[in-house]
């Protein structure tokens, strides 16, 4: 009877100890990670110069705002948000990176430089930035903007007095005055030139090349998004975004 009762009880206790389930949690896989993705660009937000609203769309998709560089400086300042800025000349980069609207270096990323151009019909019988403009419809950048700064530069170092009949705040602006025919002549970039196509006759400035307008990019302060915004800047200064440049008519990202 004994013995019986010892067999019974060590079968109930072996019983007690294999049938319950583990609670013990298995470690996770590698493979039951999620993955990380890429950081799109589709809702960046960039503000560029106007000069830019042919490339960098083909670039990559954002969302964007483009005018006078000066005038982006002057939004950004006042509180609209953005992730990325990129300015048509170093003089605006760094008014906002002096005024701490910027996150990291800019980066310098291509060269543009301006040239003349009248109507295609050239109804003011211009003959080049020389004297010819003298008492015609002129249109220029206003001062303020990139391309009124480099305007004023070239028409000093030709010894021109220029007489505007009115000034704009973006480069597109004055393109749109010439090849509408309100304008005899403005002077525009090199690549708002190649953009008109047969809308427009070009005339080389003197010494214009020699001086190229740089272009800096750089992320903006408290980006909404930051990871975007690094992916953006990337595909423009890789070789790819480059080509892109190159093929609206941009030169090379260098100063010399």
């Amino acid at each position: 009877m004994k013995r019986f009762v010892a067999l019974l009880a060590a079968a109930l206790l072996m019983t007690g100890c294999g049938g319950g389930a583990s609670t013990s949690t298995p470690e996770p896989s590698e493979s039951s990670s999620p993955a990380a993705s890429a950081a799109g660009t589709e809702d960046v937000i960039v503000f560029a110069a106007a000069s830019l609203n042919k490339a960098f769309p083909e670039i990559a998709p954002a969302k964007y705002s483009f005018d006078g560089s000066s005038g982006l400086v002057d939004q950004l300042q006042g509180g609209a948000p953005a992730d990325v800025f990129a300015s048509a000349d170093k003089k605006n980069m760094d008014r906002a990176v002096s005024e701490g609207l910027i996150e990291g270096e800019p980066v310098l990323f291509a060269t543009n430089y301006l040239v003349l151009v009248t109507p295609a019909d050239n109804p003011g019988e211009i003959t080049g930035f020389d004297s010819s403009l003298d008492g015609k419809k002129l249109v220029i950048c206003a001062a303020d903007v990139p391309c009124g700064a480099a305007t004023l530069k070239v028409a000093e170092a030709n010894g021109l007095t220029l007489n505007p009949v009115s000034e704009e705040s973006k480069v597109t602006d004055v393109l749109g005055k010439v090849t509408a025919g309100e304008a005899d002549a403005g002077l525009v970039y090199a690549t708002d030139a190649a953009s008109a196509g047969d809308k427009v006759k070009v005339f080389d400035i003197p010494g214009a090349q020699d001086d190229p307008n740089t272009y800096w990019i750089a992320s903006v302060k408290g980006a909404p998004h930051a990871e975007g915004a690094t992916e953006f800047i990337t595909l423009v200064t890789e070789p790819d975004g480059a080509a892109t440049l190159a093929k609206y008519g941009f030169g090379p990202a260098t100063t010399e």
